[in-house]
């Protein structure tokens, strides 16, 4: 089984490229999901959060406030340092679990990543498609989307890896700043290949 790492910088459409392809029958997994899965009420990722910010990283029903710690870990490098060492293992090895299928017929699929060139997820895909978008669209998305400030966005972009280098690394790149029609061509095109190339 073939994973192709599926990326891009915040706002640029990852998850409707992803959608594209999961219509075309190929099974993805988000690490975003995963990564929101493993700190729901009960796990013991969460449990860890709590015991290290405080329960004031609760909400009032035992979730994870997640704006709260997403502003601790921008300000304080060293707590999102913690919770990385914490979060990555944990996050990695449900994500192979959720990406092995038993009775699934195509030859690839894909995990999709924000972070998968700046963190070890990369080791776990042969194959990387990023998903672009000029800067000043990623942030217009975003803001719109998350309704976080420019600021905010800005720092988030900053902090992941520059749009130049991502695209450095790509084996294939989705030009996601166009038609959604034009998108979904190239989507199907690549599945195409990618068909033909592991088949």
């Amino acid at each position: 089984m073939i994973i192709i790492g599926l990326t891009g910088g915040i706002g640029s459409g990852k998850s409707t490229v992803a959608r594209q392809f999961g219509a075309l029958g190929v099974h993805w997994v988000d690490a975003d999901d995963v990564a929101r899965e493993v700190v729901e009420p009960g796990m013991p990722a969460l449990s860890a959060i709590a015991d290290h910010f405080g329960q004031d990283i609760l909400t009032v029903d035992g979730a994870l406030d997640r704006a709260r710690l997403r502003q601790i870990v921008f300000e304080q490098p060293e707590q999102r340092a913690w919770l990385e060492s914490l979060l990555h293992p944990i996050i990695r090895e449900e994500l192979i679990r959720q990406l092995h299928l038993t009775d699934y017929t195509l030859p690839y699929v894909l995990l999709v990543s924000p972070l998968l060139l700046e963190t070890d997820q990369n080791e776990l895909v042969e194959k990387v498609l990023v998903v672009d978008v000029p800067v000043d669209v990623q942030i217009e998305r975003t803001m719109a989307r998350d309704t976080n400030s420019r600021e905010q966005v800005e720092r988030i972009i900053a902090a992941q890896m520059p749009r130049e280098q991502r695209i450095s690394k790509a084996d294939a790149v989705i030009d996601n700043n166009q038609p959604t029609e034009k998108v979904a061509a190239e989507v199907r095109a690549l599945h195409e290949r990618f068909m033909v190339d592991f088949g």
